[in-house]
């Protein structure tokens, strides 16, 4: 009976990812980066029970990765911090609470280092002790490890990854610029510098001497959020495009080793070559494709010696040849009488 597959991926499993997003809502509700908060809403859900019914050592350790992958994706960005915080904190709880023997470390790729130390800076800076706390717990644990890609590379296999929606709730105000350049402010606020301006015309007492606002406020304006948005695209392109070269580089290098093994051992057939003959262009034959074994050192040195194939079966280590004579037949005297009683 064939083995059913897991109903997880190897990245993330939705009903694991739902319940992950109920415990960093609350968290969220909870207006506070601090751990109590955290590690409350963690035992109201239950969640120190999301690795039992487990059988399988390898299955639990394929779930431990799983769960740890779901939790690293929301300490990395586009989260907002909070959210990034409570990430981590659920790295912490789901390392310390899994059954798998030896424990599953946190796979981090490279690339996000500067990344988490500039979120690390962020915390200290901002007297975060306990997600400071927290992270070196998890370093002297040795829960965390470093690795080119954050997820394993399979050789061989073509399928396409599943994604999973991010939640609109979590993502940090990143593009808060462009959307104040997209949406209806700046002809508002152009209307209301028109308006401004009328009403101070009419009013002789304050033409000359009141002056709150700047006639071209609207257009400078526009003009540093367009050169703010194209310098944010050309940056974030370049970053992605060097990136995209890193990946791309690193699996060529990992797939030119790699040698596919032959089936039906075709690589043991002769091999037929098409060869033109020196001789007559229009005579051509086959010839094997096995490799022609060279002379030994031996044959070369007959062959640079001069030395014939005759010649080189004389024993040459006879310095002299016996002369041939005749055998003459001699009685023995050392024979040794028969006994006679």
């Amino acid at each position: 009976m064939p083995r059913e597959r897991p109903i997880y991926s190897d990245f993330f499993y939705d009903p694991l990812t739902e319940d992950v997003e109920e415990l960093l809502a609350r968290f969220q509700q909870s207006d506070s980066i601090r751990y109590e908060y955290f590690s409350a809403a963690w035992r109201q859900m239950g969640f120190s029970d999301v690795f039992i019914g487990i059988v399988s050592m390898a299955e639990q350790k394929r779930f431990s990765r799983v769960t740890l992958a779901t939790a690293v994706k929301y300490f990395l960005p586009p989260y907002s911090y909070q959210i990034r915080v409570g990430g981590l904190y659920l790295m912490f709880g789901l390392y310390n609470t899994q059954l798998a023997v030896p424990p599953v470390q946190i796979r981090l790729a490279l690339k996000d280092w500067d990344i988490i130390q500039k979120f690390l800076k962020d915390s200290l800076n901002s007297g975060h002790q306990d997600v400071v706390y927290i992270y070196r717990k998890l370093v002297a644990a040795k829960a965390i490890h470093f690795t080119a890609m954050p997820h394993f590379l399979s050789f061989l296999k073509l399928r396409k990854r599943k994604q999973k929606t991010m939640c609109a709730g979590f993502i940090g105000r990143t593009m808060a610029v462009q959307e104040l350049f997209s949406a209806d402010i700046l002809e508002e606020v152009g209307n209301i510098e028109s308006q401004y301006e009328k009403l101070k015309e009419n009013t002789v007492a304050v033409r000359c001497e009141a002056s709150m606002t700047q006639r071209d406020f609207t257009a400078r304006l526009k003009d540093c959020m367009a050169e703010f948005l194209t310098w944010q695209q050309k940056t974030f392109s370049q970053a992605s495009s060097s990136r995209a070269r890193l990946i791309s580089s690193i699996k060529q290098k990992s797939y030119s080793n790699f040698q596919e093994v032959s089936k039906a051992r075709r690589h043991r057939q002769p091999v037929k070559l098409k060869v033109e003959s020196s001789s007559s262009g229009s005579e051509q034959h086959y010839e094997s494709g096995r490799k022609k074994r060279p002379p030994s050192l031996r044959a070369r040195t007959w062959k640079s010696l001069g030395v014939t194939k005759d010649e080189s079966r004389m024993q040459v280590w006879l310095l002299s040849a016996p002369d041939q004579k005749e055998r003459v037949p001699v009685k023995r005297t050392n024979q040794t009488p028969p006994y006679k009683e």
